[in-house]
């Protein structure tokens, strides 16, 4: 039981006024990062329209901004410990934003391809850096639950935000105008970040590891790489060995961590149960989700023939749920557990994508709504309170490099569900018969058998759309239902790996004081 007679401890926290005009400010990058993921997507259409890339050319162009991230994160999070979270911040937000008029100016798909993996650069700087500055702002333990749960709050609403805003733009303006929305945000985010942000870092770092780096940007963006490529083109010989070469590189990368004095990533934060669990959690939910969250744009505006503006409006409801979960996932895991925040978080997001088996191409919105309802409420508390489960895991002087691997537990889970779930969705769907004289590229995909039937006779169009819609929808409810399994198992395991695991309710300086007394709270 603590003690009613210790004198009152003011944390860092408590001294600093300015801690939530400080989060308002990190709030502002997550926001444009989880904006401009979503954005390009809408803007596909016309930038290969205006810029004329090859089928390569145009996966490249949408995949090699997550590559790059995926490789990064380690990487830059471990940079902003040793060279300060502030510094990192601020300087890849000034990069974002100049790199994102060299995305809207692009003048080929070469330049197009290049301003993307440069923007990728800039934006692996800046998503470990915010959860690291929550973690150093913010001591007492309540209120970081709290910060936490905004900090992901801004990140669904992102998400979500991105389609309206970047469906509104395009029906008005031309594509380069989805990226130069960034500007005024960045240039915010700079001015007012130089007056408010705190800076910390590791006050005993240790160097930055290079041949680190280049492992881990080799390895992840490799392995990444030939996932996309197997779910695209299926297993092939080129997929396989940049797969090897990938897992030897991580391998080599793992090996030198355990080798070094000072490591780029301790690899010892693993043997937390808690830290391990979180990360392994939030890495199946997104693996889980993504059949979901990557076709579900297609089903609104080709299947269900939705504009993108109604069509972004129309997925709101997830954002809605996982803004209001975000808020409340500190208080829900304190008064029940950890483990039944998140199970029950997963649980019923798997419930929820398992009421998509009765999906057709008619299906009312209402059960629409209410399944991305419940996913983001389900998500939404999960994904807040595996974050601040990591945090809370490490050191303060590790944040960065804990945050990042939070945040490529996400970009891993996200290509590792849209290559499996995504070859579920696309082997059905080649599988429809359509009437004679289906071009083969109404076959490649849902897009392709739309752009085909524009040049059909009326009665032969339609024959086609029917069919290809109906095997679109086919496959998007395989791929849900195996989402629901894996969400449920995850779920399951969830609640065996956090086992034990709490959030603390003192502030950090008092929690010290109690390990030293042995009158810790009991949450």
């Amino acid at each position: 039981m603590t003690s009613t007679l210790r004198p009152a401890h003011t944390t860092g926290a408590e001294s600093r006024p300015g801690r939530w005009l400080a989060l308002a400010v990190l709030v502002l990058a997550v926001l444009l990062v989880a904006v401009d993921a979503t954005v390009l997507g809408l803007a596909t259409p016309y930038i290969s329209e205006d810029l004329a890339p090859s089928g390569t050319q145009l996966l490249w162009i949408g995949d090699v901004y997550s590559f790059v991230i995926a490789g990064l994160l380690v990487s830059m999070g471990s940079l902003g410990d040793r060279i300060g979270r502030k510094r990192i911040l601020l300087g890849g937000a000034t990069l974002f934003g100049a790199l994102s008029v060299f995305n809207a100016y692009a003048w080929s798909p070469e330049s197009m391809i290049l301003a993307r993996a440069l923007l990728g650069v800039a934006g692996a700087t800046l998503m470990p850096a915010t959860l690291a500055l929550i973690r150093n702002i913010f001591h007492d333990p309540r209120e970081r639950s709290l910060a936490v749960g905004i900090w992901g709050a801004a990140a669904s609403a992102g998400a979500a935000v991105g389609p309206v805003v970047g469906g509104l733009l395009l029906e008005h303006f031309w594509w380069g105008s989805v990226f130069l929305i960034n500007l005024p945000v960045m240039a915010v985010l700079v001015l007012v970040g130089i007056k408010l942000l705190p800076e910390s870092r590791n006050p005993d770092p240790g160097p930055w590891d290079l041949p680190s780096v280049l492992l881990s940007l080799v390895g992840l963006i490799a392995v990444v790489y030939a996932v996309k490529d197997a779910a695209a083109h299926g297993a092939s010989w080129p997929a396989l060995v940049t797969g090897l070469l990938g897992a030897a590189a991580l391998y080599g990368f793992v090996r030198r961590q355990l080798a070094l004095p000072k490591p780029l990533l301790d690899m010892r934060l693993f043997s937390h149960r808690g830290f391990s669990g979180a990360v392994l959690a939030d890495l199946l939910t997104v693996l889980g989700l993504s059949g979901l969250v990557f076709f579900l744009s297609q089903y609104l505006q080709l299947v269900q023939d939705r504009p993108p503006f109604q069509a972004g409006l129309a997925e709101l409801p997830a954002a809605v749920g996982a803004v209001a979960a975000g808020l409340v996932a500190g208080r829900v895991a304190r008064r029940f557990s950890v483990r039944a925040a998140v199970a029950g978080g997963l649980a019923a997001v798997g419930l929820a994508l398992a009421a998509l088996a009765v999906l057709t191409p008619h299906t009312g919105y209402p059960l629409l709504g209410a399944v991305l309802l419940v996913v983001g409420v389900g998500a939404g508390l999960s994904f807040t309170v595996t974050a601040d489960v990591i945090l809370s895991s490490v050191p303060k002087e590790q944040a960065g490099a804990a945050s990042a691997v939070s945040e490529t537990a996400y970009e891993l889970g996200a290509a590792l569900g849209i290559a499996l779930l995504g070859s579920v969705v696309t082997g059905v769907y080649r599988g429809f018969t359509g009437p004679s004289g289906t071009p083969a590229a109404a076959h490649e995909s849902l897009g392709g058998a739309v752009e085909a039937a524009a040049d059909l006779p009326s009665e032969q169009a339609a024959r086609l759309l029917d069919a290809a819609r109906a095997a679109f929808v086919d496959g998007l409810v395989l791929a849900s239902v195996a989402g629901s399994l894996v969400l449920l198992a995850t779920a399951v395991a969830a609640w065996f790996l956090l086992r034990g695991q709490r959030l603390s309710v003192l502030p950090e300086g008092d929690a010290e004081q109690d390990a030293d007394t042995g009158t810790g709270a009991r949450a």
